[in-house]
């Protein structure tokens, strides 16, 4: 497996440059919120708030507005959630006395506070995913660290108290997203360079599941479909079914120069989507996909 880190975000963000994608403007969004870049999206678990983590703390879409989470301001990367916690990485909001990098965090109180779980001054995790229910952790890490002792994809199912490298027979690819079953801690897809990937055995075997570059992956919360997003020349978004092994394309709004970077469903409203893009843009669906209304365009709230 070849290195995660950052930069090599970047160096995606640069790929899909050549492939005419025009990532992360600057423009200030609606109500007083930026998004000035898209590091995690998710629903709170009684499906009232859309979060965006981003730069400088997280972005929430509520009731038709959007506004600025009270959570401390940390640059929150890997941001995901789970029916409980909220876990994270990134780098500490300035004043805030923590260390940098934040290594692996976690909340469980919405975000408002927030608990270490290793790695701090150590690590920074851009790509991790976390099971809905079962809390089984996977994270990327390119180099490395006092508990890591070389790059690679690594799980834990007790809470970081410890961790194993995945052998990922299979796989040797860019990583670009993690995600994780919701309720079997072994099943885990990720979306990388050369494709879209799935193991049943916790990333000790991989399989190929599509050939195009993968963006990200998410798995509904029933845990019977795998939805994830690829770049083939034009944005694709494909709903994967376990059970039959067969596909459907989820139909795009116009994605001109973009592509879906992120992907979210409403636990209580389940056929209810959000997506992000490398642009920054929001949207949502209420119909699993058939129609599509943007809530953010550029980084400005609609």
């Amino acid at each position: 497996m070849k290195p995660s880190k950052y930069a090599m975000h970047r160096a995606l963000r640069a790929a899909l440059a050549a492939l005419a994608l025009i990532v992360y403007g600057g423009t200030a969004a609606a109500q007083g919120v930026t998004l000035p870049d898209v590091h995690g999206l998710a629903y709170s678990a009684d499906g009232k708030r859309l979060i965006v983590a981003v730069h400088d703390g997280m972005a929430v879409y509520s009731a038709g507005r959007w506004s600025k989470d009270p959570a401390p301001r940390h640059d929150y990367m890997g941001f995901t959630a789970t029916k409980k916690r909220f876990y994270s990485s990134g780098h500490p909001a300035r004043g805030s006395g923590l260390v940098n990098p934040l290594g692996l965090i976690v909340s469980g109180d919405g975000g408002r506070t927030w608990e270490k779980r290793g790695f701090e001054g150590e690590s920074d995790f851009h790509t991790l995913g976390a099971s809905y229910e079962t809390n089984a952790i996977y994270v990327y890490n390119p180099g490395r660290n006092s508990r890591m002792d070389r790059p690679g994809i690594y799980y834990t199912l007790n809470d970081g108290f410890t961790w194993t490298r995945a052998q990922a027979q299979g796989f040797e690819s860019t990583v670009h997203a993690i995600a994780v079953h919701p309720s079997k801690p072994q099943t885990v897809a990720v979306a990388a360079k050369e494709g879209l990937y799935l193991s049943a055995n916790s990333g000790e075997r991989f399989e190929r599941l599509a050939a195009a570059q993968g963006l990200a992956a998410f798995f509904e919360l029933d845990g019977e479909h795998l939805v994830y997003s690829l770049y083939d020349g034009a944005a694709r978004l494909y709903r994967h079914s376990l059970k039959s092994r067969s596909r459907t394309e989820i139909p795009l709004p116009p994605l001109p120069r973009d592509a879906v970077s992120h992907i979210a469903q409403n636990p209580a409203e389940r056929s209810e989507y959000a997506i992000a893009t490398f642009e920054r843009s929001v949207f949502l669906s209420k119909d699993i996909g058939k129609s599509w209304t943007q809530i953010a365009r550029n980084g400005e709230g609609r």
